[in-house]
């Protein structure tokens, strides 16, 4: 009896084992099938794969001379229209083909450094579609310096209270009794100032700020302005606008700021 229990015990194990395996077999035909289904699928896409594939490695290669092109436009063609930033850009092409620095052969600030849904997102804040003021603001925020607008149309002013009113954006002048105290609080809590209507000179005040002497201590940040020392809030961020068609900065002023020129062109305003 022993022995017929243990043969059925055998038996019952070895069908167990069959069942399995069976069951095995099924699962990797079904993942077969799905397979062969999916690089059935993926085939189709080869050619574009290779496409990209190809346009991803000039990029690379032309790496070097777009963005040496184009540090050179945030650092010196902020304050330059249109017409003369792509006279510039086109000589700078050249120089870099007659030195053999790969490039795109034709510079857009836009293709090598924008972001298509960022820019589609500051088009829906007020920034105006045109390459012009496309270019101003990436400028805005891959500059070291706070921006500077030439902004006699207001567009720049109308962008950034619109882009800033998520962030409770302060609208502040330079001619207001108390705009330092709400300048520091602004930097305390991190909501981004415009400070609008600046001249041709701007408040000693402010220099510590257009320097950015941030002190970090630990894991705070400190700033000093005037006689007071005000924690430094990382989020924060600082605009100014001026009405002036043609303001005549002087060095001290436009080496601290990074000076940007929204004057209208004829396709932003279309």
């Amino acid at each position: 009896m022993d022995k017929v229990a243990k043969l059925q015990a055998q038996l019952q194990q070895c069908r167990d084992e069959k069942a399995q395996l069976e069951a095995d077999v099924a699962e990797c035909e079904a993942k077969l099938i799905r397979a062969t289904k999916l690089i059935q699928g993926l085939g189709g896409q080869k050619t574009l794969w290779n496409e990209m594939s190809n346009k991803m490695s000039a990029v690379y290669i032309n790496l070097t001379g777009d963005v040496l092109i184009a540090s050179g436009m945030i650092a010196y063609l902020g304050a330059f229209n249109s017409l003369y930033r792509d006279e510039l850009a086109v000589m700078w092409v050249k120089q870099c083909e007659e030195k053999k620095i790969p490039n795109s052969g034709e510079f857009s600030l836009q293709n090598v450094l924008g972001d298509p849904v960022q820019i589609r997102n500051w088009t829906i804040q007020g920034l105006p579609s045109d390459a012009f003021s496309i270019e101003n603001a990436i400028v805005t925020f891959k500059t070291q310096r706070w921006p500077l607008y030439i902004d006699p149309q207001g567009q720049a002013n109308k962008w950034i209270r619109n882009m800033g009113k998520e962030a409770g954006v302060k609208i502040l002048k330079f001619t207001e009794e108390k705009y330092l105290k709400f300048l520091e609080a602004a930097i305390r809590m991190g909501n981004p100032v415009l400070i609008e209507n600046v001249g041709e000179e701007l408040d000693p005040a402010i220099e510590p700020l257009l320097q950015k002497q941030i002190v970090k201590k630990g894991n705070s940040m400190t700033l000093k302005i005037g006689d007071t020392i005000i924690e430094y809030n990382k989020n924060f961020k600082f605009y100014m606008t001026t009405k002036l068609r043609n303001p005549h900065y002087l060095p001290e002023v436009s080496t601290k700021v990074t000076l940007l020129n929204f004057m209208i062109t004829y396709e932003g305003l279309t």
